[in-house]
Formats: structure tokens, C-alpha cells, sequence
């Protein structure tokens, strides 16, 4: 029996302890996904007017679902200290909820990375013409182009069409002039301090660069879902074997309690003590009131010879 005990409450700790390692597992797996999102959002911030809208809603679900999930870890982990099985059965379908967020996460981005060629070069055009007559559209393809170090969408001559200084009749055709930003080194011109050379061109566009980025932040999103997505499903099945697992070992225990307090006479029915089924008191039997005629009467025979 002690060894049986001994073997049960060592499934109880196994159990409880696996629940509290995958929880904290979890939590670290939070954390992870909230950086992640965090740094996407970031970056869609900075390119934000080459960006559609919807594009910013993938990377902002995979902060909530971080923050979500923090949360149903410590409840696992609660769940898993009380050995409270109705607590882990509710971990486990939390779990299954944030499992198809991860899910609709994942979609929603690899939708987005199929739609980041055509977007790009919309945008991109877009932002060239109204250059000169936004200043929060200027600021953010001057700061596309030095930080990335190109000019243009493909090349540098695709601000022929869009620069107003290159609509100067004294230029040669082949002569474009691009903005300070697509210059990787300026000069002041001796003669007037407010004009500056370009020096060095940027040869490259910048479309390459930003299709390279937009497209594989969009990729990290819906690998990094899917992957903690699957992960999580087989967190949802370990969560409820635990469940199951706690509840069958809790009937164990209580079916071998109530077994020990019948053998000792301690269960207690109709408010008197009950004895034992094989107690010797057992084999007694008190007659009633009415049953005390109904029996013939004893004749005491003495075993041993009489003294005379």
C-alpha cells in the first residue's frame, strides 16, 4: 500500500511539475513573439508612408498574443500549483483560443508578403511625386534613401519625371539631378555656401531593398505564428492529458482513502459508528423487544462430570 501511495503522488509531482515547465516555457515564447512584433511595428513605422494600413495589423496581433499568452501561462502554472484540474482544463482551451489567433496571425502575413511588390511600387512612385509638395512625404523617402543608401524606385534616373530641377532646359538629357539624399557624399560650391554637389550617387534603386524588407518581416511574422501556433496545439493536448491524468490519480487517492477509513471504522452512517466488515462484533446480533418470544429457550448442558 505505501509503495502504491508512493507511486501515486510521484505522478501527482511529475505531472504538476511538467505543467509548471511548459507554462514557463510559454511565457518565454511571449516574450519572444511581443520583441518580434515590436520590432516589425517599428520598422513599418519608419517606412510608414510606403505602407498600406492593413499592413500594420499583423505585427500589432502578434503583440497581443504575446500578452495573452503571458497571461494563460500563469494560469497554467496556477492551475498546476493547486493541481486544480477545472484550472488546467481552462488553460487548455485558453491555449486552443490563442492557438487560432496564431493562426489568423499567420494567414493574415502571408497574404500581406504577396501583396508587397505591387504595394511597394504604387507607393513608392507616389511618394516621388508628392516629394516637393509634402514635407512629411519628403522626410520619409530622404530618410528611406540615406538610410538604405539608393535613389529612385529602380534607378536614379526615375527622378527625371518627378524632381522639378531636372525640368531645366540647359541640362543635357542624360543629366539628372536627384535629391541630397541619394548622395553619399555633398560638397559646398566655393562660390555660394548654400548651394552643395553631389559627389557620389547612389546607383541602386531603393525597390530591391524595401521588397527585401517588407517582404521578409512579413515571412517572420507568419513563420514565427505558425511554428508557436503547432507548438501550442500539442501544449493544448499535454494540458488536457495532465487534466486527465490529475483527475484519475485524485479518484485514486480518495477511492484508497475511503477504503482505509472503512477498514478502520471510521466511516461514519446513520450517526452511529459503523464496524468493520470483518470486525467480530459483526457476528453479534441484539434482539428486539418483539423477537424475544419467538426463540426457543437455551438448556444449559455441562460438559464436564458432576460432582457428587
Amino acid at each position: 500500500m505505501a509503495n502504491r501511495e508512493l507511486q501515486l503522488n510521484s505522478g501527482m509531482r511529475c505531472a504538476k511539475y511538467m505543467l509548471i515547465i511548459v507554462s514557463f516555457m510559454f511565457a518565454l515564447t511571449a516574450i519572444l513573439l511581443i520583441m518580434v512584433g515590436t520590432t516589425i511595428q517599428t520598422i513599418f513605422g519608419d517606412f510608414s508612408i510606403f505602407i498600406d494600413g492593413h499592413f500594420a495589423s499583423p505585427p500589432a496581433l502578434l503583440i497581443a498574443i504575446g500578452f495573452i499568452l503571458i497571461a494563460v501561462a500563469a494560469l497554467g502554472a496556477y492551475g498546476a500549483v493547486k493541481e486544480s484540474v477545472m484550472v488546467i482544463n481552462l488553460y487548455g482551451v485558453c491555449l486552443f483560443l490563442v492557438f487560432i489567433l496564431e493562426v489568423s496571425a499567420a494567414i493574415a502575413a502571408f497574404v500581406m508578403q504577396s501583396q508587397v511588390r505591387d504595394m511597394l511600387i504604387r507607393t513608392m512612385y507616389q511618394s516621388m511625386a508628392d516629394y516637393e509638395t509634402d514635407p512629411y512625404v519628403e522626410s520619409g523617402v530622404d530618410f528611406m534613401q540615406s538610410g538604405l543608401e539608393c535613389c529612385g524606385v529602380n534607378k536614379p534616373e526615375d527622378w527625371k519625371d518627378y524632381f522639378s530641377p531636372n525640368k531645366n532646359e540647359t541640362l543635357d538629357t542624360d543629366d539628372v539631378v536627384v535629391p541630397n539624399s541619394c548622395c553619399g557624399g555633398l560638397a559646398q560650391d566655393i562660390n555660394d555656401a548654400s548651394q552643395v554637389t553631389c559627389l557620389d550617387t547612389f546607383d541602386y534603386g531603393c525597390f530591391r531593398k524595401m521588397n527585401f524588407i517588407i517582404s521578409q518581416s512579413a515571412m517572420l511574422i507568419a513563420t514565427g505564428a505558425t511554428t508557436v501556433a503547432f507548438v501550442q496545439l500539442l501544449g493544448v493536448l499535454c494540458a488536457f492529458m495532465l487534466a486527465k491524468t490529475l483527475r484519475r490519480n485524485k479518484s485514486i487517492r480518495e477511492a484508497r482513502r475511503w477504503q482505509l477509513q472503512q477498514s478502520l471504522g471510521v466511516l461514519i452512517s446513520g450517526g452511529k459508528m459503523a464496524p468493520p466488515q470483518n470486525s467480530a462484533v459483526a457476528g453479534y446480533q441484539q434482539l428486539g423487544h418483539g423477537e424475544q418470544g419467538t426463540h426457543e429457550p437455551y438448556t444449559y448442558t455441562p460438559q464436564s462430570p458432576s460432582v457428587n
